[in-house]
């Protein structure tokens, strides 16, 4: 009698059903089935439901945020200043050599409107400032000898004397006599101010599409000589009247002169390559950068000093200038759809950078 041949494992054979029903199913054909439901009020949601989708892709995606272009935003900026103007205080006439800080013309510069002048000062002994921490004294035993406020003017001697006037005394400093706050004398220069011209030189350039503007008018007619700045009939003469910036910044001229301030003048390149270049302009906007509402932070000052020599001691003018600071901000973005990309001769019909500096120093050779 013949052995029974051995029966191969359960799970053989169940693997074995698997592949088989794999291979089968494999050549099967599928189609969905399609229902039509008639009914209107469900299909007009459905449609409308479709518009939606396709008016969002069309009007805000490809329209509105112009999605299929390519952008550049931070364009590379030069600023270039330049001031003009006379005034006078109660005692002298100012030049703009001398009221306006640095001298050089950058993209942040102040022009002095009220200063208080402390002249004569010499190195030696004097009272201190009434309004140092701890500088009242009634007498010698209130100073320390020796002692150092960094929010004073000078080391103490530890002597307690008359102050500059009044009846009250504070303690001695050895340093720059007398103090500023002893005999200041203040001068206003604001009173011609608003008339001061600024011209803002300025070229931006798109190194993505190698695209370069300036915002002076190409012109070889003195043109820069007798315009100045209008929104539509000479958006291309950057030169600005000071009143006409704090103005357009909404603040008072006195006060802002009298206190000082800090005005930005913003620049916007925004621009759009599926356009014509030259739809390309600049947008000017004015505005107060300083705190205004803020006593402890508002305003603006600072100091120098001019040094000569009297009967061969050192002596110096102290001057605490109050100002109007301008701040030239540029920025803007760019875009262009990305069949044009950065190719050579993009923006081709815009001066070149080289071409910008070239009018810009013809421009200043008029001024």
């Amino acid at each position: 009698m013949a052995a029974a041949e051995p029966k191969p494992p359960a799970g053989t054979a169940a693997a074995r059903r698997l592949a088989r029903g794999c291979w089968s199913a494999f050549w099967d054909y599928e189609t969905p089935k399609v229902i039509v439901v008639k009914n209107r009020r469900l299909g007009i949601v459905y449609r409308a439901v479709q518009l939606l989708i396709l008016l969002y892709f069309v009007w805000y995606v490809f329209v509105v945020q112009k999605s299929y272009q390519d952008s550049e935003t931070g364009p590379e900026s030069s600023v270039i200043t330049k001031v003009k103007g006379i005034t006078s205080s109660e005692h002298k006439v100012w030049d703009v050599e001398e009221y306006v800080k640095p001298p050089e013309g950058g993209s942040v510069f102040s022009i002095i409107t009220r200063i208080e002048v402390t002249p004569f000062q010499t190195l030696g002994t004097c009272a201190e400032s009434m309004r140092v921490n701890n500088a009242t004294c009634d007498s010698d035993e209130d100073c320390v000898a020796g002692q150092l406020d960094m929010l004073g003017n000078g080391l103490r001697t530890g002597r307690c004397v008359p102050y500059y006037h009044g009846s009250s005394k504070t303690c001695e400093v050895s340093g720059w006599c007398p103090v500023e706050d002893g005999a200041s004398v203040s001068q206003f220069l604001g009173k011609m101010a608003p008339n001061f011209t600024i011209l803002i030189k300025n070229s931006i350039h798109y190194p993505k599409f190698q695209f370069s503007k300036g915002n002076i008018e190409s012109r070889k007619d003195g043109y820069l000589k007798h315009c100045t700045f209008h929104e539509v009939s000479d958006l291309y003469c950057p030169i600005f009247k000071l009143g006409y910036i704090v103005e357009q910044a909404g603040e008072n001229f006195t006060q802002l002169a009298h206190a000082g301030g800090v005005i930005g003048v913003i620049i916007n390149w925004d621009c759009d390559l599926d356009l014509s270049a030259s739809k390309c302009n600049p947008k000017y906007s004015f505005r107060r950068l300083d705190p205004k509402h803020v006593p402890a932070s508002s305003g603006y000052n600072f100091r120098f000093a001019k040094y000569y020599k009297i009967n061969g001691s050192t002596t110096r003018t102290l001057i605490k200038a109050y100002g109007i600071r301008i701040d030239v901000i540029v920025h803007g973005q760019m875009v262009d759809a990305p069949r044009r990309g950065a190719g050579p001769g993009l923006g081709t019909s815009e001066p070149s950078q080289q071409d910008c500096a070239l009018t810009d120093a013809r421009g200043l050779a008029q001024l």
